[in-house]
């Protein structure tokens, strides 16, 4: 190729002058060992990931294995809020100490890295993709059983770079009723099938809400399509989470681990059976 620069770990092109075999994932630290990793995904923002995110996190934990959530959403997140988290990051020679939740939940973000949590974060695509392969490589996770990846919206440059860096065990898309979203969470399921990486089923967020006087449900947001999309894609709907005024309050006050194991059970039972990557031999 003409404008090649004969750097063929770093190129995607299949040519003869390939040299060197590609090899684009990200090296976990050597103290560091991960059984699985699920991603939270979905083609938009506003629908729920961090929250979900959180409920699986929270839930997993209190079921017994040892969770932990990478928050890759670089430009905004709250992971460490709705857990309660304030302090900052240990950083030692040999890597990032995460911060634990009190329910037990490693947690990394960059808001426990900054000086402050409202400093806003002006970087551009390949600079937060680096980021995030740095809270995979550079941070301590030990003896983490199931790790939740906390995603940003969309298909661009992090999603990208999470899904060809960081070794996703299965992703688990999360959507709301109105029809605009299910066309662009059906971007994520896309993207996903793409880069080969399982799709363990879908979430629906803001599903209903139940009034309190009259005990009924109601669809705020119109009647959902997610039965019919998940059936579409072969897939299975793994919870319908309400709008519940306690939970985002409990997320408020950085408590959510209270609500752990409530709306995401079948979710927490699919995370499970994806199979756990085997340990690595010591050195």
């Amino acid at each position: 190729m003409s404008d090649c620069n004969h750097n063929c770990g770093s190129c995607g092109e299949s040519c003869g002058e390939r040299t060197a075999p590609q090899d684009m994932l990200a090296h976990l630290n050597p103290m560091s060992h991960v059984g699985k990793a699920i991603a939270v995904v979905s083609g938009k923002g506003g629908v729920g990931k961090s929250l979900v995110t959180g409920l699986l996190a929270a839930g997993m934990a209190k079921r017994g294995p040892h969770a932990a959530v990478l928050d890759a959403d670089i430009t905004g997140p709250s992971v460490p809020r709705m857990f309660g988290i304030r302090q900052k990051a240990t950083v030692l020679e040999q890597g990032i100490v995460p911060l634990r939740s009190k329910g037990g939940v490693d947690i990394i973000s960059i808001n426990v890295l900054l000086p402050t949590d409202t400093e806003a974060v002006l970087w551009r695509g390949p600079i937060l993709g680096g980021v995030v392969k740095q809270f995979w490589s550079d941070v301590i996770w030990k003896d983490v059983d199931c790790m939740f990846i906390d995603m940003p919206p969309g298909t661009g440059d992090v999603p990208l770079t999470v899904f060809q860096s960081l070794p996703v065990d299965g992703i688990i898309v999360v959507t709301s009723p109105q029809d605009l979203v299910t066309m662009i969470v059906e971007k994520a399921i896309n993207m996903a099938n793409l880069m080969n990486v399982p799709i363990l089923g879908l979430v629906e967020n803001m599903s209903y809400f139940v009034c309190p006087d009259n005990g009924k449900s109601y669809q705020i947001f119109g009647e959902s399509r997610v039965e019919s999309v998940a059936r579409e894609h072969g897939l299975k709907v793994l919870a319908k989470i309400p709008i519940d005024p306690l939970l985002s309050a409990a997320c408020d006050r950085g408590e959510i681990e209270s609500f752990a194991g409530q709306f995401v059970d079948e979710a927490l039972d699919a995370v499970e059976a994806t199979p756990n990557r085997p340990v690595p031999p010591a050195a």
